[in-house]
């Protein structure tokens, strides 16, 4: 099949894409154009020709402005295209709908807690509250990763969360609040049916205090104690194994059964994206969202330096004015905290993404925000806030993959789809995460870390929603215990990562 060796994403666009690496000298019949020098593949090709200061416009929107005179069918990155400021019309709430019922309740295979709060898987847990206390808890694991778990077909393992800060801190800092909520919600986090919290003894972040502020208290199923107390290293490594054997029958009571798909809640991330992440994998997954949010489901947008300029797309979704201010007032906040450290948000993207087509900041915003589908916006959250309100909401987190994606699962997120273009190998326990190819290219050199190929919307062999309802229903499967690539090679305890956002004394 021929097929046009560019991309045209909205009749607005000043550029098109190049599905493949295009050589210099090949003319673009539908465009008019003959392309000037070799374009890699993903890259930009300039449509016509543009001035000094021209803004210069991908999906219909600013990506950036011309830093010097352009030709048409010119390559356009990093050499010609810069930033800039321009006025965005936040229209608040003007694209807010009602969103049409689903035509029938999904379900898949999960599981009830107590509370009655729905799991998509049952691990054991065992936290560190401090740096200090990260050896005691990977040898606990260690010891039932060894062991195994063959008396205990039903619970998924038993997995230890290593940190790298949790002291130097200071009690009252925002830093400590946002430890103190992470913490929280990671034990007291669905997919866990047990969780042992050690601590060394001395640190800022006391496990006591934590427990406090969030109204948690020891029992069967949550244990906490520190080395110091229990005398050294090795009785806090017996105490814990010995914790854990009391649990494990506990933990292997559950059994799965039917539960509504509206019980999912689905973490977004993109890392290591590139030009194809907005034109294939974001937007099937986007498609995907908007039938989980039609059965009443929760999916949870972040990386609040990653929306940057694109924020006034959001903003027109939101279902009141307040809540488009509360991802405002993130912006603002993101802003000052640049001022304030020395950097700027177009630090972002990062080296891969460049090489992979992206160019500014403005430009992968605009392509990861398609990840969150079409509906209203219904709720802001701060980092690892509990997310309790239903449909598409946004979480302030960085763009770094494993601190945004420790906030959501912190807020509860008990499933994620992670999108990738160069090829990031990712997981995030207890949350099984799904990670989603944006080009054939990767899909072929990387298969056994991706669990889905959306390359073929690339190739024009699929449509954005043939590949999205794929992904819909490998959430469903996914929910329902199958195991991602991901869990396959044991991912998830180092990518623990809680946000650290003040001074480390």
């Amino acid at each position: 099949m021929n097929i046009n060796p560019v991309l045209k994403l909205n009749p607005k666009d000043d550029v098109v894409i190049a599905r493949q690496a295009v050589p210099a000298g090949t003319r673009l019949e539908e465009e008019h154009i003959t392309v000037l020098s070799d374009i890699p593949a993903g890259h930009k090709i300039a449509l016509h020709a543009l001035k000094v200061g021209d803004a210069v416009r991908r999906y219909g929107q600013i990506i950036g402005f011309a830093t010097q005179p352009i030709k048409p069918g010119e390559h356009i990155h990093m050499h010609n295209l810069g930033m800039g400021d321009f006025e965005r019309d936040y229209a608040w709430g003007e694209d807010c709908h009602s969103p049409s019922p689903a035509p029938q309740q999904d379900t898949f295979m999960g599981i009830r807690r107590a509370d009655g709060r729905a799991a998509t898987r049952n691990y054991i847990g065992i936290l560190s509250s401090v740096n200090c206390s990260a050896t005691v808890v990977r040898a606990i694991e260690d010891h039932f990763r060894l062991q195994g778990l063959a008396d205990y077909p039903n619970v998924d393992g038993v997995v230890s969360l290593p940190q790298s800060f949790g002291c130097a801190i200071g009690s009252k800092s925002e830093s400590m609040d946002v430890m103190r909520r992470t913490m929280a919600g990671y034990a007291t986090h669905a997919n866990f049916a047990g969780v042992i919290i050690v601590g060394l003894g001395c640190e800022s972040s006391q496990i006591q205090d934590m427990m406090n502020a969030h109204g948690l208290a020891d029992g069967p199923m949550m244990h906490s104690y520190t080395i110091q107390d229990v005398g050294g290293t090795r009785h806090a490594i017996e105490k814990g194994i010995s914790l854990v054997n009391q649990m494990l029958p506990v933990a292997n009571q559950v059994t799965r059964q039917p539960i509504p798909a509206s019980e999912i809640i689905l973490a977004l991330e993109c890392g290591g994206s590139d030009s194809y992440s907005g034109i294939s994998a974001n937007p099937a997954l986007g498609y995907a969202v908007d039938k989980l949010v039609q059965q009443g489901g929760t999916a949870i947008l972040s990386e609040t330096s990653e929306i940057y300029g694109a924020e006034h797309l959001l903003t027109r979704r939101a279902v009141s004015r307040e809540i488009g201010e509360k991802l405002i007032a993130r912006i603002h906040w993101w802003e000052e905290y640049c001022r304030r450290t020395g950097s700027e948000m177009n630090n972002n993207p990062s080296a891969g993404n460049k090489v992979g087509g992206l160019t500014t900041i403005l430009e992968k915003s605009l392509g990861g925000i398609a990840k969150a589908g079409t509906t209203n916006l219904t709720e802001v959250y701060e980092y690892a806030e509990p997310v309790t309100a239903k449909g598409f909401v946004f979480m302030d987190t960085p763009g770094y993959d494993p601190i945004a994606v420790t906030g959501q699962i912190a807020g509860g997120a008990n499933l994620l789809c992670f999108t990738t273009g160069r090829g990031s190998a990712f997981g995030s326990k207890p949350t099984p995460s799904l990670k989603l190819a944006t080009n054939n290219a990767l899909w072929q050199r990387q298969q056994e870390d991706m669990d889905i190929n959306c390359g073929t919307i690339v190739e024009g062999e699929e449509s954005i929603a043939e590949v999205g309802e794929r992904i819909y229903q490998m959430i469903l499967e996914m929910a329902s215990g199958k195991k991602t690539k991901s869990e396959e090679f044991g991912y998830g305890s180092q990518e623990f990562v809680p946000w650290t956002v003040g001074s480390i004394m």
